[in-house]
């Protein structure tokens, strides 16, 4: 197993280490993953190969009908790879510019427009910030295909800090403690809001199918791990190369 590999499983053990083994599912914030379901999250862990697994293939054409069993991917996988490729978490936005590892500023772009980001602030490690790019291409190339109008996506969230986490947990009891986001490698995306030229939003389900061909298609390539979320409705997003 390489060293990368290695790092990546020891993070994902400590997670569930620290924050208990029991049963039940562990695809939500505060579940904790069976036995049975932590040997195959290390089997998952050890594997090189994070794409799409091939029973998923047949789904594809079903994903307006499946994107919650699409895109499933453990908490405990997305917090293990942010570790690994993220910033040490900060206390406040000013700390952001002491970071070691590099970060990038996140602004609006021809494909995506930040929203007002209440509990985070726009940066991201650069390679997110490379993904989030590419979904935003990605996304309206399907636009162009289908002969639909150019949109941008709206982003949610993207760096926060740890005094940020403390205010969401105030308001949100459903927000974990141990968020993915406190290492600018994790993002949100709106599936049900996009944004026109004109600055004004649309809804229509058939911008949400396009959005999820496109992360689906990063995701079968092994770029990142994405989680479908339905309190808020977005698409979570963590980079893992």
């Amino acid at each position: 197993m390489s060293a990368y590999m290695k790092r990546i499983l020891f993070a994902a053990l400590a997670c569930c280490v620290l924050t208990g083994c029991g049963g039940g599912k562990w695809w939500g914030d505060e579940e904790v993953p069976s036995a049975g379901e932590k040997s195959g999250m290390e089997k998952r862990v050890k594997s090189a190969d994070y794409r799409m697994p091939p029973d998923m293939d047949s789904l594809r054409p079903m994903l307006d009908r499946r994107m919650r069993q699409v895109f499933n991917d453990s908490n405990y996988l997305h917090l293990a790879h942010a570790e690994y490729m993220g910033i040490s978490p900060i206390d406040k936005p000013a700390d952001v510019f002491a970071s070691k590892r590099p970060v990038v500023k996140i602004t609006d772009s021809k494909t995506y427009v930040l929203d007002s980001l209440t509990h985070s602030v726009p940066f991201l490690v650069p390679e997110a910030r490379t993904l989030l790019n590419d979904i935003g291409e990605a996304f309206n190339d399907t636009l162009a295909r289908r002969g639909l109008p150019q949109l941008r996506l709206k982003v949610t969230s993207l760096l926060r800090t740890r005094s940020s986490v403390k205010s969401l947990r105030r308001v949100n009891r459903n927000a974990t403690e141990r968020s993915t986001h406190q290492y600018g490698t994790t993002f949100d995306i709106s599936y049900n809001k996009f944004i026109n030229g004109n600055g004004t939003p649309v809804y229509d389900p058939r911008y949400r199918l396009a959005l999820a061909e496109a992360i689906y298609d990063l995701r079968a390539k092994g770029r990142c791990m994405v989680k479908y979320e339905v309190k808020s409705p977005c698409f979570h997003i963590t980079v893992i190369r």
